[in-house]
This record gives C-alpha cells, sequence and structure tokens, in this order.
C-alpha cells in the first residue's frame, strides 16, 4: 500500500472538493431519473400493448445495452475529455426524455431510443471514474469511489419507490418531462462545475478496435480480472435476494408497508455499513475487512430457509446491507491494477460488467424460485454468495497488488 493510502480521510475531506459534489449532484439526479423514465415507460408500454413481455423488456431496457457500450466503446472514456462525455451523455437522456413525453413515438422506437443512449452508460460511468481518480488523492479516493456508488443505490431507491407514485399523480408524459428536466440540470451542473481538462488521446484505429484491445489488455493486466470478479460476483447474489422479495413477501402474506420496508432494508444496510466501515477503520483495516464482510452479506440470507418474522426478516436484509462495505477494501487495489492510460476504460469495463452480471443474478435465482418455496430460492442465493466467497478468498487475501508504472493518482 502506497503512503498516500495509509491516512484515514473523512467525508468532510471528500465532499470539500467541488468537482466530486457536482458529481456527486448529477449522478444522483441522473440515475434517479433513469429509474424514473423505466417505470413510466413500462407503464406507457404496458397501456400501448398489453404485454407483459413487452412490458418487461421496457422496464430493463436501459440495463441490457450497456454490455454492448463497454464491449465496443469502453475506449470512448480515455480518448475525450470527461466533462464533455458526461455532459453529451445528459444532454442526450435530456432528449430521450422529451422525445418519449410527446407520447407520438412507436413502442418499437421508445425502446430503440432508450436503448441507444444505454450503450453510451459505460462510457460515462468511465469518464466520472476519471474525474475522480483525478480530484481525489489516497483514502479520499476510496470513501469518494463508495459514495458515488452509494448515490447510485439511493437514487434507484428513490426512483423506484416514486416512480409509480408520479406516474398515477402525473400521468406518462408529464413523468418523462420530469425525467428531462432532471437530466438537463446534471447537464448544467457538470458543465458549469466540472472542470474541463485535455487528455493526450490514443490515436489511431476505430473506436471499437480500440476498446476490443483495450479490454484485452485491462483483462491480461495482473490482478484486474480477478478484482473485476470479486467485485462483481457477490453483489449478483445480492441483486438476486432483493430481487425476489416482491413473491416472497406475497407468499408470507406481508402487507405492502411490511414489503416497502424490506425493499428498503438492504439499502439502508448499505448506508450505515459504508458510513461506519468508512469511519471506524483505517485503510488498511478495511482492505483485512473484505473477507469478513463479504460473509457477512452472504450469510444472513441463507436464514430464510425458516418462516422468519417480518422484523427479523428486515434485519438479515440489513445485515446483508451493511456487508457490501466490501467494496472500501477494493477501490485501491482496483485503481493501482488499472494501467493509467486504460484508467477511463477499466472502470467502463467494471461498471459493464457489474451491470450485466446483476442482471443475471436475478434471472437464474428467480428459476430456482419457479420450482422451490422462495424463501429457498433465497437462501439459494446466501448459500452460493458464501461459496463465491471461499473460491475468491485467495484473490482477496492477496498481500500484494500490482501497482501502475508512474501511478499519478494526483490532479493534472
Amino acid at each position: 500500500m502506497t503512503d498516500e493510502f495509509t491516512t484515514k480521510a473523512t467525508y468532510g475531506q471528500v465532499f470539500a472538493v467541488t468537482q466530486f459534489r457536482a458529481l456527486f449532484a448529477a449522478r444522483l439526479l441522473g440515475v434517479m431519473s433513469d429509474t424514473l423514465r423505466s417505470v413510466a415507460l413500462a407503464v406507457l408500454v404496458f397501456d400501448q400493448t398489453s404485454s407483459p413481455l413487452l412490458t418487461a423488456v421496457a422496464f430493463t431496457i436501459g440495463f441490457l445495452p450497456q454490455a454492448a457500450g463497454g464491449l465496443f466503446l469502453a475506449a470512448m472514456a480515455d480518448r475525450f475529455p470527461p466533462r464533455t462525455l458526461i455532459t453529451t451523455g445528459y444532454a442526450l437522456q435530456c432528449a430521450v426524455g422529451l422525445l418519449l413525453a410527446s407520447g407520438r413515438i412507436p413502442v418499437a422506437f421508445s425502446l430503440l431510443l432508450v436503448a441507444a443512449v444505454a450503450c453510451l452508460t459505460p462510457v460515462i460511468t468511465g469518464a466520472a471514474g476519471r474525474v475522480l481518480a483525478e480530484i481525489l488523492t489516497g483514502d479520499t479516493y476510496v470513501l469518494g469511489r463508495s459514495l458515488n456508488y452509494l448515490v447510485a443505490v439511493a437514487a434507484q431507491l428513490v426512483g423506484m419507490a416514486a416512480g409509480g407514485a408520479l406516474v398515477a399523480w402525473l400521468g406518462v408524459g408529464p413523468t418523462m418531462l420530469v425525467t428531462a428536466g432532471a437530466h438537463l440540470l446534471a447537464l448544467a451542473i457538470s458543465r458549469l462545475f466540472l472542470a474541463h481538462t485535455e487528455r493526450a488521446a490514443r490515436t489511431g484505429g476505430s473506436i471499437v478496435r480500440r476498446t476490443l484491445q483495450g479490454n484485452a489488455a485491462l483483462l491480461a493486466a495482473p490482478g484486474v480480472a480477478k478484482l473485476i470478479m470479486v467485485q462483481c460476483l457477490p453483489a449478483a447474489h445480492l441483486a438476486a435476494a432483493g430481487s425476489l422479495l416482491i413473491p416472497y413477501s406475497e407468499q408470507r402474506g406481508f402487507g405492502p408497508a411490511e414489503t416497502g420496508l424490506l425493499l428498503a432494508a438492504t439499502s439502508a444496510g448499505m448506508l450505515i455499513g459504508d458510513i461506519v466501515v468508512g469511519r471506524a477503520f483505517a485503510p488498511a483495516t478495511r482492505e483485512r475487512l473484505v473477507l469478513p464482510l463479504l460473509l457477512v452479506m452472504g450469510t444472513p440470507p441463507i436464514a430464510l430457509v425458516l418462516d422468519l418474522p417480518h422484523p427479523v426478516v428486515a434485519a438479515l436484509y440489513v445485515v446483508t446491507g451493511v456487508g457490501s462495505a466490501y467494496l472500501l477494501g477494493l477501490q485501491r487495489r482496483f485503481l493501482e491494477a488499472v494501467p493509467s492510460d486504460l484508467q477511463g476504460q477499466g472502470f467502463a469495463v467494471l461498471n459493464t460488467a457489474t451491470m450485466t452480471i446483476q442482471g443475471v443474478g436475478p434471472l437464474v435465482f428467480g428459476v430456482f424460485a419457479e420450482f422451490l418455496p422462495v424463501g429457498h430460492a433465497i437462501a439459494l442465493t446466501g448459500v452460493s454468495s458464501v461459496i463465491t466467497t471461499l473460491l475468491l478468498r485467495h484473490v482477496i487475501r492477496a498481500p500484494g497488488w500490482p501497482a501502475r508504472a508512474g501511478s499519478g493518482h494526483t490532479e493534472e
């Protein structure tokens, strides 16, 4: 561990950086708007088609195309200035919201629009990751990455909770206008408060070719592929356990309010875990806590093989969320493992892998829930998470990680 990562930072130091506050606010608005739009689009598609399948596609259409963006476009994150990419992304999202608000676009074209813009999400995420690595140093970077992740979780939670009520109150078209306005505000914040920095771009070859070459180089870099697995695979089990809560609540006879508490429990635990682990422990201790926290995250769902009272189930999900603080102990390792000239693309690939695997996890365990009691299927997510953690323990406990040549974790 380099000297700059040994000094413990505070969340106050992170928020003292103007550009971080801008990234944080814009991401909060952007993710919340994307979630609201997914809910409104699903309602719109169901109203026009009465098709459950197309409605499900509409709800998830903003996620799956991200895999294509990460595979073929991620090199853009290192070729263009971050502020340009970030503001362009928000501008396109705003335009999509305005077009969908008109209500005159065929369903197929509406889905195509959302999917096309979603392809750029890994690029925008990679650009934001570059900014974080440039404006935050040492342990402030670790806490900043954690906050960046938490704000996305919180924004999705708010978007899901408010989406149905907002559509019922305003209607689909006005809700789409709200999302467009929020994206426009995120664009303005990014344009005003993010610095315009030029960076020598890698030249030669198309974006697609550069992306494929960069992805190959990233996977070949010592430690990168393993660190991506450690960050993504446990998160897939967490997503799967959460995705089964609605059918689980119905099977147990829990009311809407009780179900809502369960849906919020994991996010509450994540917030508690990151704040406590981030504030209470030194950087080196956080890295040693990765394995225990992964076990804390994976073990509680196993208890749902029993018909436990609602308060106990809620408490188990809170504890599971606390375990997600394991990510704090991996941020420094991942930053130092990624080659400096592929930094933006590295974050883009991590985001792509995370989103893709989190989509696969609920699908896999949802199949088990078709044949088993839902509580047993949730318990399987815990068993699988613990087994995965134990199989990856040699990676988690690796004593040394390669530092980038000329690691310049400072502002350029």
